[in-house]
């Protein structure tokens, strides 16, 4: 394992393990009791396969958003480690650029839905279609 992998590995746990201060330092301020789930939270009964796929969908968006940062951020760090050493130092920028353009595309993803809501009336991440109704004809006499 070389320096620089000991050195994301190492800083990734210290952000880990920072991520779990807050929860046992503010431990007094979480209700374990029961709670009353939202409207469409009926546990497994509930689950639908619109609720499924819009979950899905709003899951892929933020794990996607995440991974880009993330590639952002080891990029930028293997550019500080790089030591000017041009081979390293390229490598880098381009996995900086293409993490710019990955999220620039998830956030183009995402604008897009919201314009398909506001032109169409279907919001693609709650899977909320408007449905159409019809009336009978009526019978003349």
């Amino acid at each position: 394992m070389n320096k620089l992998s000991k050195t994301l590995l190492t800083a990734f746990s210290f952000a880990g393990y920072a991520m779990l201060l807050p929860a046992s330092v503010f431990a007094e301020d979480i209700n374990l009791g029961p709670t009353v789930l939202p409207e469409g939270f009926g546990g497994a009964a509930g689950i639908t396969v619109q609720s499924f796929v819009s979950g899905a969908i709003r899951l892929l968006l933020v794990v996607a958003a995440l991974a880009f940062f993330f590639m952002l951020v080891v990029g930028g760090i293997q550019w500080i480690f790089s030591g000017g050493d041009k081979a390293a130092t390229e490598s880098a920028r381009k996995k900086i650029t293409n993490a710019l353009i990955g999220l620039a595309i998830v956030f183009a993803a995402w604008a897009i839905a919201a314009l398909i809501k506001t032109l169409f009336g279907v919001d693609i991440l709650t899977l909320d279609i408007p449905t159409f109704t019809t009336t009978a004809p009526t019978q003349s006499q």
